[in-house]
């Protein structure tokens, strides 16, 4: 596997993806794990979503990030 490197401050990629327009109207956004944690950092991200009070699960390398406060139900 190559290294990609980094080309987007993380101030910038968290702005990016809280302002699709999904994620603006309260929807869901979905991104590469491993891109959080190379961007962003996964604290970082937490924190993120704690100061909106957004919701995130992650499943095979994906994240799906739930860009409202409304509650979670994992079905099965």
């Amino acid at each position: 596997m190559t290294h990609v490197p980094i080309t987007q401050r993380p101030e910038d990629w968290i702005r990016s993806v809280f302002s699709a327009r999904t994620a603006a109207e309260g929807g869901i956004v979905r991104r590469q794990s491993k891109d959080i944690d190379r961007i962003v950092g996964r604290d970082r991200f937490l924190a993120e979503l704690d100061r909106r009070g957004f919701r995130a699960v992650e499943n095979a390398g994906q994240t799906v990030i739930f860009c409202n406060r409304e509650p979670v139900m994992l079905l099965r």
